[in-house]
């Protein structure tokens, strides 16, 4: 007898009582169909985008391309030229740093808001970002930090920021001023309540 005919012989001695399925029911059951999401898992996935979109107001779209050796300055009505010129020269502590150096644009996006927003909720006025710059005369255009001069500006709390000094990372850098929030300015006139007796 040939191997394969042994072969053969072994296999239907092993499949002996073995009936084949039917030609309508050739496929394993697997249980109950799903219809789509239930109504729950609706409801987090409305409630997670409407919490995304309420907490991201920065956009993304087209942005004017800052030349990299142009420094980044922006300032609010009111806010003196003097309080800036310190604030470059870092005159201001930094009480907080935020590094997006080599980040994707999507994530300094997402990054940037909770930073600036849990910084004024501390009652933090200076705080520094770090993005980044090109090193070569000839290199082109940071987006990043084109794309952070538009989001800054964009920001209620935010009342200045200037590009940085040399020694704090330079034009790769951007000092910001926050205003001060209600309680930390109910705190100020209190304290000069007091002195004035």
């Amino acid at each position: 007898m040939t191997q394969p005919a042994r072969d053969d012989l072994d296999f239907r001695a092993l499949m002996g009582d073995v009936a084949p399925l039917s030609r309508a029911r050739n496929r394993a059951d697997p249980g109950r169909r799903q219809g789509g999401p239930s109504e729950a898992q609706l409801a987090r996935r409305e409630s997670a985008a409407a919490e995304q979109a309420g907490r991201n107001f920065l956009s993304d779209d087209f942005v004017d391309l800052v030349p990299p050796f142009d420094p980044l300055a922006y300032r609010r009505d009111g806010i003196q030229q003097g309080v800036v010129d310190r604030l470059r020269h870092g005159g201001y502590a930094a009480q907080a740093r935020l590094h997006l150096l080599r980040r994707p644009l999507e994530e300094c996006r997402r990054a940037l808001p909770p930073f600036i927003q849990e910084a004024h909720s501390h009652d933090l006025r200076s705080v520094l970002i770090v993005h980044g710059r090109g090193q070569a005369i000839d290199s082109p255009a940071n987006v990043l930090r084109s794309y952070l001069a538009k989001w800054l500006a964009q920001f209620e709390e935010v009342q200045a920021f200037v590009s940085a000094q040399p020694s704090d990372g330079g034009l790769g850098a951007t000092w910001v001023m926050l205003r001060k929030s209600d309680r930390a300015r109910a705190a100020n006139r209190e304290r000069q309540q007091k002195r004035r007796g």
